[in-house]
């Protein structure tokens, strides 16, 4: 599906350069960040999702000490 995109001047002298250093095109590039900046977008607001969780106390929460007694390591 295609989608139309503004970049910052910057952004796009950069991307510029990239394509014609490696000889792909900006929009196989573009198609890599989103492909591989996907995951690190989802764990990114899952992480801030619990944090306002925690913040709320509506999160259970662990201590270290807890965690080492229930997985055994102090044994």
């Amino acid at each position: 599906m295609p989608y139309s995109i503004r970049l910052k001047p910057g952004i796009e002298a950069r991307l510029d350069a990239l394509a014609a250093r490696t000889g792909y095109s900006k929009a196989y590039h573009l198609r890599e960040l989103v492909a591989n900046g996907l995951d690190d977008l989802e764990a990114y607001y899952t992480a801030v999702e619990v944090s306002e969780r925690i913040r709320r106390g509506e999160e259970r929460t662990y201590t270290l000490d807890e965690v080492r007694r229930d997985l055994g390591w102090d044994d």
